[in-house]
């Protein structure tokens, strides 16, 4: 059985969306031609450059304002159009596949670019879409990633020197990748010509700062309302929760001392420094982690090295004994111990389960 909707007409190119489900019926949108009114032409143009496993929440917060923008404001203000390396549908992380109207072509040297990322980018960031990124800065497009999009960018080079945010899941290991971008926590980031977004609901802010500086706040205001959304965030705003949300308790000197750990993962500090650090005596400190977190101090902190440890080791191609010595291990063997005990496997098959099967093969 297929369900086929037809959407408004609110833009001057194709959109169609086709979505296969392995749990009930595959559902079609065609969204197609004509503007607000017939013989208007868009004055800001979009392309989104779909890449392998993209995620689709990202890329719906990133489209979605610009179709309400069009709906607003009566007018065709932007346009849009999808395209991938190949011309053929992309696969988004949840299985949807998104059909695009072309390959990598010839388009407008204004219109902005805006890499959609995902899942396993690495692989997804192929010699053709870096050439063809690499072509398109030199024309002058403007060029954005979301969600993983940035480790694209700065694999393209086009990150160099420039500030730049990324998910902060793929935040350490694009610190290790390419130390020469200044990456920052915030929700987005937009310098000069590039533009980089975290995933979730972060393309949404920057679309509609985008839309504020192309046609005023008081749209872009209109489109939040029209999403539910009640509070535009800024480039000012970081992505994860403070500290004592995060952990659910606020104690002061508890905060400062995670901090001060989540900042030294590749050269851990003592118990001792750190309880000196919040004047605190270690016996003190340690009163306070069992009683807040059930755990030593000690404890806690491995936990925290691990988990960065595996992050590095799914999401990068740093050696293990590179990724042991990031995180504060000075001997594999321990590392691997340690890893062990805490995650129930090796890092050596943590990477190959997380592997593609393409990756077995090789």
């Amino acid at each position: 059985m297929q369900t086929r909707l037809l959407l408004p007409a609110l833009t001057k190119l194709d959109f169609v969306a086709q979505i296969h489900s392995t749990h009930g019926p595959s559902m079609t949108l065609t969204h197609s031609s004509a503007a607000a009114r017939p013989d208007q032409r868009a004055r800001h143009h979009v392309v989104f450059l779909m890449l392998e496993r993209f995620t689709l929440m990202a890329f719906a917060g990133a489209i979605e304002p610009l179709r309400l923008a069009n709906r607003m404001s009566g007018k065709a203000l932007y346009d849009w159009r999808m395209i991938s390396e190949s011309g053929g549908p992309m696969t988004c992380s949840n299985g949807t596949e998104i059909r695009v109207s072309g390959g990598l072509g010839d388009i407008p040297n204004d219109a902005l670019i805006v890499v959609c990322g995902g899942v396993d980018v690495q692989r997804a960031t192929t010699p053709g879409v870096l050439s063809w990124l690499r072509k398109r800065a030199r024309y002058g497009n403007p060029i954005a990633g979301i969600c993983t999009g940035a480790w694209t960018l700065a694999k393209a080079g086009l990150l160099d020197g420039h500030r730049a945010t990324i998910h902060w899941e793929n935040h350490d290991a694009l610190i290790e990748d390419f130390p020469e971008v200044a990456l920052t926590k915030s929700v987005f980031v937009i310098h000069g010509k590039r533009l980089t977004s975290a995933g979730g609901t972060a393309p949404l802010d920057l679309m509609l700062t985008l839309i504020t500086n192309d046609e005023g706040a008081d749209l872009a205001h209109a489109i939040a309302d029209q999403l539910i959304y009640s509070a535009i965030r800024t480039n000012r705003d970081t992505q994860r929760l403070s500290i004592p949300a995060r952990i659910g308790v606020r104690h002061p000197k508890l905060a400062q001392v995670i901090a001060l750990m989540e900042n030294h993962i590749e050269d851990p500090i003592s118990p001792a420094d750190l309880a000196e650090q919040v004047t605190m005596s270690t016996r003190q400190l340690e009163r306070l982690f069992r009683r807040y977190l059930n755990r030593s101090p000690k404890r806690y902190y491995m936990e925290l090295r691990l988990e960065r440890a595996r992050n590095l080791l799914m999401q990068t191609d740093m050696s293990v004994i590179a990724v042991a010595l990031a995180t504060g291990f000075t001997s594999p063997s321990h590392f691997s111990k340690c890893y062990r005990a805490h995650y129930d496997t090796t890092p050596y098959r943590e990477r190959g389960a997380h592997a593609s099967p393409q990756d077995a093969e090789d």
